[in-house]
């Protein structure tokens, strides 16, 4: 797990890092785990678009991830860590003694030929997956169902890990990567250890074309669009906003603006807000 840089023969190469995926030891996927997906390109049912600059990248097969880790008390072998176009973090494929193979999220140091198990009596280590009221104090951990039985939903990118930090009735409390603490509930399981591919968090793409490899087309600012395009548009040379702050192309405030609704349920579970972000708006420009 480490970055690769290039001699700057182009203007490109200068600036790309890579992953080394010294981690990897598997190129083909297992075909009984993989499965075509629609690409949406941003459209929805009616081909109309609802999620601007999608479109184009590479074709990719979906890799079925085990999110539940619901087959308790089955030892599993880790046979191989690949990657997969569909995230930023390896997965690892398990094979368990009763001829079974799923995937799951690598997690960090795991290695193949490790033994590794689910279910509310596993051992803490790397890899086994528990219910929360089950993990020690400050034990941290991946891969976490927000609702028991559901599957994990938060948690899951490349080198992201929440700490264990209260246990009180029928709840757990965590605090997340993002610095949020949050009530989840006891029954919920998690998996122990981070998530591997920690460096995917230092790459620099180097140039457009590998953001279109990956399905991003570019973006624009409103500040140099006509006014019938965008709020911010218009004026003589480079105008500023126009308005008491930035807003979207359909007139709501955005870079910073808060979007949660406020009376959402879960917003009880919540004990301390994550921290807030270092991006801000320079200038009247539009991220």
């Amino acid at each position: 797990m480490g970055t690769r840089s290039y001699r700057p023969y182009t203007p490109s190469t200068r600036q790309v890092t890579v992953s080394d995926f010294a981690e990897i030891t598997k190129g083909e996927p297992e075909r009984s785990l993989t499965s075509s997906v629609h690409r949406p390109k941003g459209r929805n049912n009616r081909g109309v678009i609802t999620s601007r600059r999608r479109g184009g990248g590479h074709k990719r097969l979906y890799r079925v991830i085990d999110f539940k880790r619901d087959k308790h008390n089955i030892p599993a072998k880790v046979a191989a860590i690949e990657y997969d176009p569909n995230r930023n973090a390896r997965i690892a494929l398990l094979y368990y003694q009763d001829g079974e193979k799923r995937y799951i999220l690598h997690p960090n140091g795991l290695q193949v030929g490790t033994m590794i198990i689910a279910g509310p009596e596993s051992p803490i280590e790397d890899g086994n997956a528990l219910p929360l009221v089950r993990i020690p104090l400050g034990t941290t951990v991946h891969n976490v169902e927000l609702t028991p039985g559901k599957g994990a939903q938060i948690v899951r990118a490349a080198g992201a890990g929440a700490q264990v930090v209260a246990k009180e009735g029928n709840y757990v409390t965590l605090k997340l990567p993002s610095g949020e603490v949050r009530l989840v509930r006891r029954d919920c399981y998690a998996t122990i250890g981070q998530v591997g591919n920690l460096d995917a968090r230092n790459l620099s793409a180097g140039k457009a074309g590998r953001n279109r490899w990956k399905g991003r087309r570019p973006k624009v600012r409103g500040s140099v669009m006509n006014p019938v395009d965008h709020p911010h548009g218009g004026g003589e040379g480079k105008a500023p906003i126009g308005r008491a702050g930035p807003v979207t192309p359909w007139g709501k405030p955005t870079l910073g603006a808060k979007t949660r609704k406020p009376k959402k349920l879960s917003n009880a579970l919540i004990v301390r807000r994550r921290r807030k972000s270092s991006k801000r708006g320079r200038g009247g420009r539009e991220s």
